[in-house]
């Protein structure tokens, strides 16, 4: 299966040249890492910055830079600083074509839930909320399962939503999955090593498998 590294790998490869791109926090923050060199893609943190480049070196850090989940970062050529208002205006205003997202639960019709745990402390919703109701595209990278080894691919999600019917593909350490427009989850490639029959058991939503499934390709 893959760790956190093979499921931004991954992700990036769906990464478009010309694309204007929001990474949330956790797993979506090192798919920074690993855009395609030569592609011109702009990453946004609701923060206030567009241009962000990869995690900086160990000895390189400059703490006035950071991203929206207080981690350093660097900063491209071109690069364009802007207060919390003027970010979420471009989000709102539809300008992000893609947001890469964290959840904690993806449902079968494409809800997500990935801001609260009911009797948990949190600190707020942050910009999940405008993001999932705005970006042209979503893409989460989660973990297929929780430490119970219970899937959080779901029926119906169980914990407060963040968004309604707005994912549209999903990959996890297991496989790379998208989500179809009459529910469910359609599997499209699986990771190195994973059966399919491991991921049907992982899988508590609807799974459709059609054919021979793919071992995804991470470099």
């Amino acid at each position: 299966m893959l760790d956190k590294i093979g499921i931004a790998k991954r992700i990036a490869k769906e990464v478009k040249d010309g694309y204007y791109v929001n990474l949330g926090i956790g797993i979506p923050t090192l798919v920074a890492n690993y855009i395609p060199q030569g592609m011109n893609v702009v990453l946004q943190s609701e923060n206030g910055l567009l241009g962000i480049g990869p995690f900086p070196f160990e000895g390189e850090e400059d703490p006035d830079l950071i991203n929206a989940g207080k981690q350093t970062i660097t900063t491209l050529p071109g690069s364009a600083f802007f207060d919390s208002a003027m970010s979420f205006g471009m989000i709102r205003s539809g300008k992000v074509d893609l947001t890469i997202l964290g959840a904690m639960e993806v449902s079968e019709e494409g809800d997500i839930a990935n801001w609260k745990i009911p009797g948990k402390m949190v600190k707020g919703m942050g910009g999940a909320m405008d993001l999932v109701a705005s970006a042209k595209n979503i893409i989460v990278a989660m973990q297929h399962v929780n430490k119970a080894g219970e899937s959080k691919l779901l029926p119906a999600c169980t914990l407060p939503l963040t968004g309604k019917r707005c994912v549209k593909k999903i990959v996890t350490e297991l496989a790379v999955l998208d989500v179809l427009p009459e529910g469910g989850f359609r599997l499209l490639e699986r990771a190195p090593g994973i059966t399919v029959e491991q991921i049907v058991q992982a899988t508590a939503g609807k799974l459709v498998v059609e054919g021979e499934i793919p071992e995804m390709r991470i470099d």
